[in-house]
């Protein structure tokens, strides 16, 4: 679920504005200050890398992603589309790529190399028509962009549906939005500022876990989300 404009949102540099919007919903209100402040998410500076490192996390725990991308970054030099298109894919694969991430990120770097997608000026584009651009991708569905583009290019209303625990923390937190049609009428209300509220359902899980952990409900948090 993203904005529908011709324009892109611009990312936010404070969450003053977007915490008083959401605390018009008393049980978001509530979890907010559970929560606590979230730091404010500023967009990438390089969206290839960016939507690669993102592919190469997915399903794993932020130690082992990151463990992999830097071992990406140690060979290549640069993760680009021409160093990840002169790698071999044996030498991704050994690098700890499953052979579907493999297949994934050499897309990406096909993709960016032969223009079909200009990975530089995806910002200048509204949500879903980045969406539209990379969904054709091998191994890139809606969640991936998604993803990409509420931590990658910091914008300010995405929701993600296919987010299995987005989906449960709205379930928990509005246990009478039974039907999809109810649920998304709870999330269009929280427009324009849907991603500071789907990160803060992150937070939330997150923060129960933790308190879960250590047998309290105190804890200090500043969770970013998936990527």
């Amino acid at each position: 679920m993203t904005a529908p404009s011709s324009l892109p949102a611009l990312p936010l540099s404070d969450h003053a504005e977007a915490v008083l919007w959401l605390g018009r919903d008393p049980a978001l209100a509530e979890l907010v200050a559970r929560v606590g402040p979230l730091p404010v998410l500023p967009p990438t500076s390089d969206p290839f890398g960016t939507l690669v490192r993102s592919v190469a996390g997915q399903q794993l725990s932020v130690r082992a992603a990151a463990s992999i991308y830097a071992r990406l970054v140690d060979r290549l030099g640069e993760v680009a589309p021409g160093p990840l298109l002169t790698a071999a894919p044996d030498d991704l694969r050994a690098l700890g790529l499953s052979w579907a991430k493999v297949r994934t990120v050499r897309s990406l770097a096909e993709a960016a190399q032969g223009g079909r997608v200009d990975f530089a000026h995806l910002e200048a584009l509204p949500d879903e028509a980045v969406i539209e651009r990379l969904t054709p991708l091998p191994g890139i569905g809606r969640w991936t962009v998604e993803m990409f583009l509420m931590f990658g290019l910091a914008r300010p209303d995405v929701f993600s549906f296919g987010d299995l625990v987005l989906r449960q923390e709205l379930e928990r937190l509005h246990p009478g939005a039974t039907s999809r049609e109810a649920q998304n009428e709870v999330v269009r209300a929280w427009s324009p500022h849907r991603t500071l509220a789907a990160r803060y359902l992150w937070a939330e899980k997150a923060r129960r876990k933790l308190a879960a952990q250590a047998g309290t409900v105190n804890g200090d948090l500043s969770l970013q989300g998936p990527l």
